[in-house]
């Protein structure tokens, strides 16, 4: 029997937000933005090292992702200042982020300071890293980029593991009109009709403040 599959848990865009503006420590906030703009696995991000970087095309070299097979990644003009002034100041030598010790950061200390910034933040749901690459990849979808690019920005070889997320967007089914809606703006005699029925006419303003 096959198992069910559960919808990956997103953060809307203004709690991302929030997250990154709760987040004050310095090293803290470009892990979470660098995970969040460009759709890292936790693991990748932890891998990458600063010839990785290419800022002159906004891209990062992504190697043996899962799969083990490379990909490029946008990197946000956005986070540019963010990322020069976390270089300056902690000046890494081969990882973008490193431990005390100059190694590799780790992904149970990533968790630890997320779960305290979602804290911070009022966010209540339970988040992990990759909830902010699922966050991404949903944003994505919803302003409107190709399915097939964002299979791609992702690293996964299969589509049908991106269209997971036309089922995690809402902003589509917020859209969807009711054929009932329909039915009654199209009838005549509009006030006698709802006052009978006992509905009431979604306002069209409303709608679209909802959407």
């Amino acid at each position: 029997p096959k198992k069910d599959r559960i919808l990956p848990r997103v953060l809307s865009m203004e709690e991302v937000l929030r997250l990154l503006e709760v987040t004050r420590n310095l090293k803290h906030k470009t892990i979470l933005a660098l995970l969040y703009s460009a759709g890292l696995r936790v693991g990748e991000l932890i891998d990458l090292e600063l010839k990785h970087f290419d800022f002159d095309r906004r891209q990062l070299h992504i190697q043996r992702a899962k799969g083990r097979k490379d990909r490029y990644a946008c990197i946000a003009e956005s986070i540019f200042p963010l990322l020069k002034m976390y270089y300056e100041g902690y000046r890494p030598k081969k990882y973008f982020i490193e431990n005390p010790k100059g190694g590799k950061y780790s992904s149970e200390s990533i968790r630890s300071f997320l779960k305290q910034s979602c804290t911070l933040a009022g966010i209540q749901k339970r988040v992990t890293p990759h909830t902010l690459r699922h966050s991404y990849a949903t944003h994505l979808l919803e302003s409107g980029t190709d399915l097939r690019l964002i299979q791609t920005l992702l690293g996964h070889s299969k589509p049908e593991t991106t269209m997971i997320y036309t089922h995690v967007s809402t902003q589509q089914l917020q859209e969807v009109k009711s054929p009932l809606d329909l039915a009654l703006r199209q009838a005549a005699y509009r006030d006698k009709k709802e006052t009978k029925l006992g509905l009431s006419l979604p306002n069209e303003r409303d709608n679209r403040d909802k959407s």
